[in-house]
């Protein structure tokens, strides 16, 4: 008798662990309507796009040479999510972050689906550094190299395409 209610206890600790494991898995592969599934099985991320702002691009004698559409990320939720988990981007949009204080930052592309050039820009809103056509997925330090007070993020290529080079200058304005 007391081997049979030893085995119903651990038979009935298994159905509520299966249990609790079925319900945990189906609550993980609901939880974002973002999330949809595609033929190869790999998600598929729905982020829209919110204009915040804008961003000017300017050379060396601040004559403007681009503008962009920028989402503005200034919370330490927003500057480590970033572009994280997005399809795609417009070439005319981007991401503007905004530190707290100038200093020395770093970013990676974990979970970063699109390639993107990474600009880092000075508190005189300098360009300082720019990291080129960056590796989707890698957690490999980027290094600003000097202290940056803004980062702005763009498909890979942008800089190339419009000329944007280091010592260029940024403006931008918030909507």
């Amino acid at each position: 008798m007391h081997s049979k209610r030893k085995n119903l206890r651990k038979n009935l600790i298994y159905t509520l662990l299966l249990g609790f494991l079925f319900l945990f898995n189906f609550a993980c592969q609901k939880s974002g309507e973002d999330i949809k599934q595609n033929n190869t099985d790999k998600p598929q991320y729905n982020i829209k796009f919110k204009k915040q702002g804008e961003v000017y691009f300017q050379d060396k004698n601040k004559n403007m040479t681009k503008a962009i559409d920028v989402e503005i990320a200034e919370t330490p939720e927003t500057r480590h999510t970033g572009l994280m988990f997005r399809n795609s981007m417009e070439e005319s949009q981007g991401m503007l972050f905004i530190f707290d204080k100038e200093e020395q930052e770093g970013f990676y592309m974990k979970n970063t689906i699109i390639p993107l050039d990474i600009i880092f820009i000075s508190s005189k809103k300098e360009i300082v550094k720019i990291y080129k056509h960056t590796t989707p997925f890698s957690e490999d330090d980027l290094p600003s190299i000097k202290p940056i007070l803004y980062v702005v993020e763009v498909n890979a290529g942008f800089t190339d395409k419009y000329n944007i080079k280091e010592g260029d200058f940024i403006d931008w304005k918030r909507f």
